[in-house]
């Protein structure tokens, strides 16, 4: 009697796993669904805030909850705290489940790698490592971590994370190059961060929420995302007080959550903005309907080099949404707005142009329609989710007879 091939098994590693109900980035649920979908066997290590471990199932997910707190507002030490905890208690949990094939660790954090650096040399367990933000150059940058020493630690504790990795996975083709620089010898795949063309799309305008919120007539501009020092929302406060100094009847909203929340909330408060409005943060859903009734996407980042790497999961959920891009920062996210026309670059010392532009098409809606048009097809041509998931399965079951060794080249124009 033949016997029954068995299912490949996948624990898949990261500290921040979210559902589509949850909201945030979700990435994480629908590339371990896929590979669910595709015939393998995936367990996703995670943490939460409860005080006990727990497991749920979530649509073929084993899903296991580690008791590790996080927030976004905990200070430095306390979220290193966190980290090692996580790490401490991954450790702990592997020794007890059923040995997979493979790990999938996805950082950030970078801490994560030591799951893998230990899982490697104790337990002969290979893993890939999946590189969503630049750490420790990130933290180096904006100036979170500044001892030497502990620079020295990071940047060799990266480089050894990557080397020992069966391959690398990017989100970015910046990160790309970053990874194929430290660690020349591994195998880097491109993977950006996708749309969920079902969660994310165009619909009619949501008037009873938009009434609910108090929108007046006129261009409506939203940030959709994560409140924290990298993000530089108050740049979009700055446009917004602009906008009001020159009588313009446009609105700006703010849906996210964040360490600088209350320090946005005050500056909203200095200017004495009356065209700006918080939203409380969301499930992807109610993202969706603040969409319907938004005509600009605004997608910012401090102006560090390393940030110009970035995948960001708003990016891709707004042009899902056939919504018109502002984008405040040089980068691969700007390139992909002017090379398909999807929107303004407010870069810095250009503003007075950008707010020219953005004047015309106040009078020329079929254009801002034309540019949600375009970024809708991107997504669909170029990021749909099912394109990632189809990509992870290739570096996850290698076709011998596929791209060799190096960077698989998946160009994204």
């Amino acid at each position: 009697m033949a016997e029954i091939a068995q299912a490949m098994k996948i624990i898949y590693i990261h500290q921040y796993f979210r559902t589509p109900e949850q909201g945030g980035a979700v990435r994480s649920y629908h590339l371990a669904k896929g590979l669910v979908e595709a015939g393998m066997e995936v367990e996703m290590i995670t943490a939460h805030s409860g005080m006990t471990y727990d497991q749920r199932w979530m649509d073929g997910i084993k899903v296991h909850y580690l008791p590790v707190a996080y927030d976004q507002k905990f200070g430095f030490f306390r979220r290193v705290w966190s980290f090692l905890q996580f790490v401490r208690k991954s450790k702990k949990l592997l020794k007890r489940l059923t040995r997979p094939d493979l790990l999938y660790i996805t950082s950030t954090p970078l801490t994560t790698g030591w799951i893998g650096l230990w899982a490697k040399r104790k337990l002969a367990l290979p893993y890939i490592f999946e590189v969503r933000d630049l750490w420790p150059e990130a933290p180096i940058q904006v100036g979170a971590i500044q001892n030497p020493l502990l620079i020295r630690f990071l940047r060799s504790l990266e480089k050894k994370i990557y080397d020992q990795s069966l391959s690398l996975v990017a989100l970015s083709p910046g990160i790309a190059a970053h990874l194929k620089h430290i660690s020349p010898e591994r195998s880097v795949a491109l993977i950006p961060n996708f749309s969920d063309l079902s969660q994310f799309f165009p619909k009619k305008k949501n008037q009873t929420l938009a009434n609910s919120i108090g929108l007046t007539f006129g261009l409506t501009i939203a940030y959709t995302g994560a409140l924290g020092q990298v993000n530089a929302v108050e740049e979009l406060l700055e446009l917004a007080k602009m906008a009001q100094d020159r009588g313009k009847n446009w609105n700006f909203l703010i849906m996210g959550e964040g360490s600088h929340e209350p320090i946005l909330r005050r500056k909203a408060q200095d200017f004495q903005l009356v065209n700006l409005r918080f939203i409380p943060f969301g499930s992807k859903q109610q993202v969706n309907e603040v969409f319907s009734f938004t005509d600009f996407a605004w997608i910012s980042f401090a102006h560090y080099p390393v940030l110009k790497t970035n995948s960001p999961n708003k990016f891709f959920d707004a042009i899902a949404a056939g919504k018109a891009i502002l984008v405040n920062h040089k980068g691969w996210v700007n390139d992909l707005v002017k090379t398909h026309d999807l929107g303004i670059s407010f870069l810095p010392g250009k503003w007075e142009k950008a707010f020219a532009r953005l004047e015309e098409l106040e009078v020329n809606p079929e254009e801002i329609q034309k540019m949600g048009n375009r970024a809708r097809k991107l997504a669909e041509t170029q990021f749909a989710k099912e394109i990632a998931v189809g990509r992870l399965i290739e570096v996850i079951r290698p076709n011998p007879k596929s791209t060799p060794a190096g960077v698989v080249d998946i160009r994204i124009a």
